[in-house]
Protein backbone atom coordinates (compact mmCIF):
# COMPACT_ATOMS: atom_id res chain seq x y z
CA UNK A 1 0.00 0.00 0.00
CA UNK A 2 2.80 2.26 0.88
CA UNK A 3 4.69 1.89 -2.06
CA UNK A 4 1.49 2.63 -4.58
CA UNK A 5 1.01 5.68 -2.63
CA UNK A 6 4.61 6.67 -3.04
CA UNK A 7 4.34 5.49 -6.81
CA UNK A 8 1.07 7.72 -7.75
CA UNK A 9 2.55 10.39 -5.73
CA UNK A 10 5.53 10.51 -8.10
CA UNK A 11 3.82 10.48 -10.90
CA UNK A 12 1.63 13.33 -9.40
CA UNK A 13 4.21 15.19 -9.35
CA UNK A 14 5.95 14.75 -12.62
CA UNK A 15 2.37 15.36 -14.20
CA UNK A 16 2.10 18.99 -12.49
CA UNK A 17 5.85 19.52 -13.47
CA UNK A 18 5.41 18.82 -17.31
CA UNK A 19 1.81 20.97 -17.01
CA UNK A 20 4.08 24.26 -16.66
CA UNK A 21 4.16 26.55 -19.29
CA UNK A 22 7.74 27.61 -19.31
CA UNK A 23 7.82 29.68 -22.82
CA UNK A 24 6.22 32.66 -21.21
CA UNK A 25 8.11 35.45 -21.76
CA UNK A 26 7.86 38.28 -19.50
CA UNK A 27 8.63 41.71 -20.66
CA UNK A 28 9.99 44.21 -17.73
CA UNK A 29 9.68 47.82 -18.68
CA UNK A 30 13.18 49.67 -16.62
CA UNK A 31 12.34 52.65 -14.07
CA UNK A 32 14.42 54.83 -14.34
CA UNK A 33 16.19 56.96 -11.78
CA UNK A 34 17.42 60.04 -10.58
CA UNK A 35 20.00 60.48 -8.29
CA UNK A 36 20.18 63.36 -5.91
CA UNK A 37 22.40 64.92 -3.23
CA UNK A 38 21.22 66.78 -0.46
CA UNK A 39 23.24 68.56 2.10
CA UNK A 40 21.68 69.34 5.11
CA UNK A 41 23.35 71.48 8.42
CA UNK A 42 23.61 69.30 11.20
CA UNK A 43 23.43 70.07 14.85
CA UNK A 44 26.66 69.75 16.78
CA UNK A 45 26.04 68.60 20.62
CA UNK A 46 27.60 70.32 22.94
CA UNK A 47 31.17 69.32 24.79
CA UNK A 48 29.98 67.81 28.05
CA UNK A 49 31.72 65.70 31.12
CA UNK A 50 28.56 63.85 32.05
CA UNK A 51 28.63 60.16 32.32
CA UNK A 52 25.62 58.41 30.57
CA UNK A 53 24.90 54.93 31.31
CA UNK A 54 23.03 52.93 28.76
CA UNK A 55 20.78 49.53 29.67
CA UNK A 56 19.75 47.33 27.79
CA UNK A 57 16.19 46.62 29.65
CA UNK A 58 13.57 49.43 30.66
CA UNK A 59 14.19 48.76 34.55
CA UNK A 60 17.59 47.84 35.37
CA UNK A 61 18.85 49.94 37.94
CA UNK A 62 15.89 48.45 40.03
CA UNK A 63 16.63 44.97 38.85
CA UNK A 64 19.85 45.63 40.14
CA UNK A 65 19.26 47.04 43.40
CA UNK A 66 16.79 44.55 44.40
CA UNK A 67 19.10 41.66 43.28
CA UNK A 68 21.15 42.26 46.69
CA UNK A 69 22.97 39.17 48.56
CA UNK A 70 22.54 38.42 52.41
CA UNK A 71 24.84 36.10 54.55
CA UNK A 72 21.25 34.24 54.89
CA UNK A 73 21.08 34.06 50.92
CA UNK A 74 24.33 31.91 51.45
CA UNK A 75 24.71 28.31 51.86
CA UNK A 76 26.14 27.04 54.87
CA UNK A 77 28.26 23.77 55.10
CA UNK A 78 27.52 21.25 56.97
Amino acid sequence: MKTIASIIFIIFIGITAQAQDKSMDIKVAPITTIKTTKTTKGVHAKDSTKIVRLYKTKNAKVKRALNFITKANKAKMA
